[in-house]
């Protein structure tokens, strides 16, 4: 098994050292990385600029490749360059990705990368309490999670796993998307000109059976999506509305 290893967090994150171990042990592991920080960089990708794929030695025993670009352009060219790429791991993130976060974070961008091209993604979040983050403690969950995913080839193609800092067990999840914790603040420059801070507010109430409630009851949540974002159930209703909505029989809304 070929498997891709990004992040958003940049190629000298521990996070993705530890999870590239960590993979050795399911097949050839390959590092390809952006060469600085890209968090919350989203699905973006490099189109009005050329990129460069550089070689890096920084993982014993792993070929690692650094990219001036997205976590989406790591996937992408690291696909290409390597060839007959099985699976993306993407993280381990230093913090984690849940609910509403899923829309902007670079780590999940790099799993749904490689669902577009037609490769089974994974993407791996962790909360960081310290300066230097230790994965000590949710190395055997991470085995544990990896053990279960890439074993099964007919298990889901695109997933979002988050470990809680002292995980108890797993569970499968669905998103927290009942409220938005973004948050804009305001504030003033030294010469008094206002800026603004976007950042999250913590939610205090998690619905049962979501990836935010089972972090918080120390369980690794696995949340299985798709890139389909079609409302079917909305479809459907206007599809069966066509008459009020003025379309003709043979239009679609």
């Amino acid at each position: 098994m070929r498997i891709l290893v990004a992040n958003d967090d940049g190629i000298y994150s521990p996070g993705i050292a530890a999870l590239a171990r960590a993979a050795r042990e399911f097949g050839d592991v390959r590092v390809v990385a952006p060469d600085i920080e890209q968090s919350s960089a989203g699905h973006a990708i490099s189109s009005a600029r050329p990129l460069r794929y550089r070689r890096t030695r920084i993982f014993k025993g792993i070929e690692a490749y650094r990219v001036n670009g997205t976590p989406a352009d790591c996937v992408a060219i690291g696909a290409y360059e390597w060839g007959d790429v099985d699976v993306v791991l993407s993280g381990i993130n230093l913090g984690p990705n849940l609910g509403n976060a899923t829309w902007h974070s670079g780590t999940l961008a790099a799993a749904k990368q490689a669902t577009l091209l037609g490769l089974r993604g994974i993407a791996l979040s962790a909360p960081v309490q310290d300066e230097e983050p230790d994965f000590t403690t949710i190395e055997p969950w991470v085995h544990r999670v990896l053990e279960l995913l890439l074993h099964h080839a007919r298990g889901p193609r695109l997933v979002n796993v988050n470990f809680p800092l002292q995980p108890t067990g797993l569970r499968w999840t669905r998103m927290a998307v009942e409220e938005y914790d973004g948050h804009v603040v305001t504030a003033e420059d030294p010469m008094g000109r206002p800026i603004y801070w976007f950042t999250v507010v913590p939610l205090e109430r998690h619905a049962e059976g979501t990836d935010l409630w089972a972090v918080e009851r120390r369980l690794v949540s696995l949340t299985p999506l798709r890139l389909d974002l079609t409302d079917h159930e909305e479809l459907a209703r206007a599809a069966g509305a066509k008459s009020t909505l003025g379309l003709a029989p043979t239009e679609q809304p």
